[in-house]
């Protein structure tokens, strides 16, 4: 019972990270700047993997996307085929843990479905350092220019989009040990043994009882005629 509420926290807490993780990548703010005036905000730069946009301060943006992805920055490819990637194995992690799972009918037998459990969170393990990656990684872009004092182009700070993709991909590893250590509780699981000890026969059965029986008639004293 226990098994089966850890794996249903688990699989609770990979589809939520999985989820985050999802909607980070259509997010607008990964990096954000601001260009303040006198008075009020003049513009907010902000960009994702696809786009660059300008907002000035009566609201109107005008974005960019960009142009080609053979000639987009390095780091920039490798976040969205990183992040891509963990949509996808987050995907087949969630068909692998329904069906894996000690609540669900399919599946098989309790070994082959710790098995494939094992098989999800491991899955979801690597979706979550694939997301961890490409937020981290684009993280370090924006704050070696933040701090460069030879950098003199617009300069950038972390967005939301990259605490979101932090939190899910944090829930998606959690979330995919669990499902990991139920192959070992299932191994640990103690198996009951039955012991067959044959069908006794009707014959030995009776011979059993007879002789369990004390023989209590009294014994027969025969005179001198008896053998006449």
């Amino acid at each position: 019972m226990a098994s089966t509420s850890a794996e249903i926290i688990a699989f609770l807490l990979t589809i939520s990270g999985w989820v985050l993780v999802s909607s980070t990548l259509p997010t607008d703010y990964w990096k954000v700047s601001t260009i303040d005036g006198t008075v009020i905000t003049t513009a907010t730069f902000w960009a994702n993997l696809w786009k660059t946009c300008v907002t000035d301060s009566t609201g109107v943006s005008n974005c960019k996307d960009f142009p080609s992805m053979l000639a987009l920055d390095g780091y920039i490819q490798a976040c969205r085929g990183l992040m891509i990637s963990a949509v996808c194995l987050g995907f087949f992690g969630a068909v692998f843990g329904l069906i894996g799972m000690k609540c669900t009918k399919v599946g098989g037998s309790d070994q082959t479905k710790a098995k494939i459990a094992c098989l999800a969170g491991l899955i979801f393990i690597l979706s979550g350092l694939c997301s961890m990656t490409s937020c981290s990684l684009y993280a370090n872009r924006i704050t070696s220019e933040f701090f460069d004092p030879s950098f003199v182009a617009q300069k950038y700070e972390l967005g939301a989009a990259l605490f979101i993709g932090w939190a899910g991909a944090s829930l998606c590893i959690i979330g995919g040990s669990i499902f990991c250590f139920s192959i070992t509780e299932t191994s640990n699981s103690p198996r009951r043994g039955y012991a067959y000890n044959g069908a006794a026969s009707v014959m030995s059965s009776r011979t059993k009882v007879h002789n369990s029986i004390p023989d209590k008639t009294p014994p027969k004293h025969f005179d001198k005629n008896a053998y006449v």
